[in-house]
């Protein structure tokens, strides 16, 4: 197993589909890492050389991306400054509601779930 940016990627996975275990990461920047590595995107994690999987390391680190935590910290940051504000969406995150003016008679047991 590989671990980049502190997850575990499977290697008899593909190169593009293992690149999406990686939160904040789709499936257009894994191919596009994959293009800048000259990688096809079906090649096996397993087949890739040491030598590609530290250039691999270092290309997705060097992308500015929101990756792994800082991301979920900008998520939660976000969410406490939509409450701060006292924002419409704020006070239904804070209340356990559907925030995207979903119907709240019979369908809102996921967004009661999710808060």
């Amino acid at each position: 197993m590989v671990y980049i940016l502190e997850t575990e990627l499977l290697e008899n996975k593909s190169v593009y589909f293992s690149l999406t275990k990686i939160l904040g990461v789709n499936r257009f920047q894994s191919f596009l890492i994959c293009k800048k590595l000259g990688l096809s995107y079906n090649c096996r994690l397993s087949k890739l050389t040491p030598d590609q999987i530290v250039k691999l390391i270092k290309l997705t680190e060097s992308l500015n991306l929101l990756l792994n935590n800082n991301l979920k910290k900008s998520n939660i940051m976000l969410a406490k400054k939509l409450i701060q504000i006292k924002a419409y969406r704020g006070i239904r995150k804070l209340r356990g509601l559907p925030v995207r003016g979903q119907r709240t008679h019979t369908n809102a047991k996921t967004a009661s779930k999710r808060n």
